[in-house]
């Protein structure tokens, strides 16, 4: 028998015992050995703010009010596993058990998934970077949607795993200089370790004033938001360069009162751009989609140019998860992007 951690309620967790199924053919069963959350996305769901939009209807492309006594639970929690390959089907050529590799999966101890959804890892790659390839992915879309050109000035609000990785993506799009904002400590020194040339506490100064004072008044050509706050968005749009391009990214709940499109945002004329990898087709397809995103993404994770290991903290052990995931929500001050180690 293995187990997983599944969310049975609004901030209710629970093991769950099953019998893994044998791989398909086109499919591979993994013995996890890390595993890591994704905090945004699984706090809308773990909190419940996800839950009252209603579902998604793919035809419409909007929100439809869910059916009376729909299930909204249970949901399996956890966002990728590091693993060595057990048992292959019949049909897979490109792995071998024994091979070490990354794959999407939420918190299981045994994972049967495609082959196609797994990444064969280098050796001598941390773990925390190849769990770090949903976030990189995220990011990496954010980065291309603001369109980020070399010499640009760009903020980040929001230093979470994707917040981390855009303020690395930008520089390596060539950006001059990169603001990095969130009010916790922890995560400026975190940006600040990764590159960032100024961070600053949105709750101690005028965000959107203090971008303009470091870039010579101009503003931000690009802002990438992700923290989903209602304040960061009204300081992108102070802080936003005339003509630049604020990137949405977050997942928030609906937004409260805060947010004044009658400012800055009607006399600088800014483009809102909403961002997300998996949303396709690729505003760039066919010649980009999560495909190609994946593939450069992972190669940059392989090669150094891109690091999860300061981001994934803190690491506890895979039994003590059920405990240790409310936290996210509780502390995140040490929450940045939770691992757990069988």
């Amino acid at each position: 028998m293995a187990k997983r951690l599944v969310c049975v309620a609004k901030e209710r967790l629970e093991w769950r015992s099953f019998t893994p199924e044998p791989p398909g053919p086109q499919q591979v069963r993994i013995r996890t050995e890390y595993a890591a959350a994704k905090h945004g996305t699984e706090m809308a769901l773990y909190q419940g703010y996800a839950m009252p939009r209603g579902v998604f209807d793919p035809e419409y492309q909007l929100f439809q009010p869910a059916a009376p006594g729909a299930a909204r639970y249970p949901v399996g929690v956890g966002n990728m596993v590091v693993g060595v390959v057990e048992e292959v089907g019949a049909e897979v050529t490109a792995l071998a058990p024994g091979d070490r590799v990354c794959a999407y999966s939420g918190f299981a101890d045994v994972v049967v998934t495609a082959a196609e959804r797994c990444w064969k890892m280098p050796p001598g790659m941390d773990w925390r970077s190849a769990v770090c390839l949903d976030p990189a992915e995220f990011a990496f879309n954010a980065v291309r949607d603001g369109h980020v050109r070399i010499g640009d000035a760009v903020a980040v609000f929001g230093l979470g795993a994707i917040g981390l990785m855009a303020v690395q993506l930008a520089q390596l799009a060539g950006a001059a200089v990169v603001v990095a904002i969130d009010p916790l400590a922890e995560r400026r020194e975190i940006a600040a370790a990764l590159g960032a040339d100024l961070t600053l506490d949105p709750t101690a100064v005028d965000a959107g004033l203090e971008i303009k004072r470091a870039t010579a008044k101009r503003g931000a050509d690009v802002v990438i938001e992700y923290s989903g706050s209602v304040h960061a968005l009204q300081a992108a749009l102070r802080g936003v360069a005339y003509g630049g391009t604020v990137v949405a990214g977050a997942f928030p709940p609906p937004y409260g009162a805060g947010l004044d499109l009658g400012a800055e945002a009607h006399l600088n004329l800014p483009t809102i751009v909403f961002t997300r990898a998996c949303s396709q087709p690729d505003r760039d397809h066919p010649r980009w989609d999560e495909s190609r995103i994946f593939e450069t993404c992972w190669r940059w994770l392989c090669d150094g140019r891109l690091t999860g290991a300061p981001i994934v903290t803190p690491v506890v052990a895979y039994d003590d998860l059920a405990d240790e995931y409310p936290k996210i929500a509780q502390h995140p001050e040490r929450y940045i992007k939770l691992g757990a180690r069988i």
